[in-house]
């Protein structure tokens, strides 16, 4: 597949502090692509230049062909940004919310656009109520529907989870991959480790500035082979004192594969969390 979204050499400082120091990767027209890393390793500083928000201080980028700093208002009409935090308008209805952003992107019937969407998203039924009442997978559900108007090329989603039960969370899930399979392509950033391996066709690891690892889940977890290593014996009480004097066979012996969560930890030199968060 062609690339959609081309990066070298990115560089951003904020004052004295380097927070990206040559980040280079290329995203796949159609695809997931997620990048992981530390909280405050850059990735929504990435996401910002990418999306004309933040101005680079070196390097290149692309996107769907357009130069991200030369030509940014072509580069704004090829994505959509959904951040951390719900961009709705609390005081509109989510139709209302809709027909805005519809009528701010001069699309030809914004309220037909707005119904069409309800019923995608499933909010047709909470449509007419102010969007202050909805519960955080709601908003969730309308925010990413506004960031479709205008047919984005490339979605950029920046932790899209963050603040969602299990139950919303895998809701969303649903739609990324719902997304992705109508032809958008996904940039995903997100702080948990099952979610990259569950929709990303392609992860990236963002540490110290640079681009550490880069693969699929698979290939990323070959890089480690030697994970952890099973060994069961037979029920003996005098297992350790024939352990050490070599008497005991082994019944099975069984080689685990690492975990995403393996690699990543083993990536940036961190001891392994207990709870996948990155």
């Amino acid at each position: 597949m062609e690339s959609i979204i081309s990066v070298s050499n990115l560089k951003k400082s904020f004052k004295s502090h380097a927070v990206l120091k040559g980040v280079s990767f290329e995203v796949k027209r159609g695809g997931i692509f997620a990048l992981l890393g530390s909280n405050g390793a850059g990735k929504t500083t990435t996401i910002n230049i990418l999306a004309t928000l933040t101005k680079a201080d070196g390097g290149r980028a692309s996107i769907s062909g357009y130069d991200c700093f030369a030509q940014k208002s072509s580069v704004k009409k090829s994505i959509s940004l959904t951040g951390q935090y719900a961009t709705t308008d609390g005081l509109l209805t989510g139709r209302e919310n809709l027909i805005l952003i519809g009528k701010l992107k001069n699309i030809k019937n914004p309220k037909k656009t707005a119904d069409e969407l309800l019923k995608k998203f499933n909010l047709v039924e909470a449509g007419d109520k102010l969007s202050s009442t909805y519960s955080g997978g709601m908003k969730r559900r309308l925010d990413i529907a506004m960031s479709l108007i205008g047919d984005p090329d490339v979605i950029f989603l920046d932790e899209p989870t963050t603040g969602l039960d299990p139950q919303n969370r895998l809701a969303m899930w649903e739609l990324v991959k719902e997304m992705q399979s109508s032809g958008k392509t996904i940039f995903l950033t997100t702080q948990y480790l099952e979610e990259a391996e569950a929709l990303a066709n392609y992860i990236a690891i963002l540490h110290e500035g640079k681009i550490a690892a880069e693969g699929t889940a698979e290939e990323l977890k070959s890089m480690f082979p030697s994970g952890k290593m099973k060994i069961t014996f037979d029920d003996d009480p005098g297992i350790i004192e024939k352990l050490k004097n070599a008497g005991l066979k082994a019944l099975n012996v069984e080689q685990e594969r690492p975990s995403l969560e393996d690699v990543f930890f083993a990536t940036i030199g961190h001891e392994k969390g207990g709870n996948g968060d990155v």
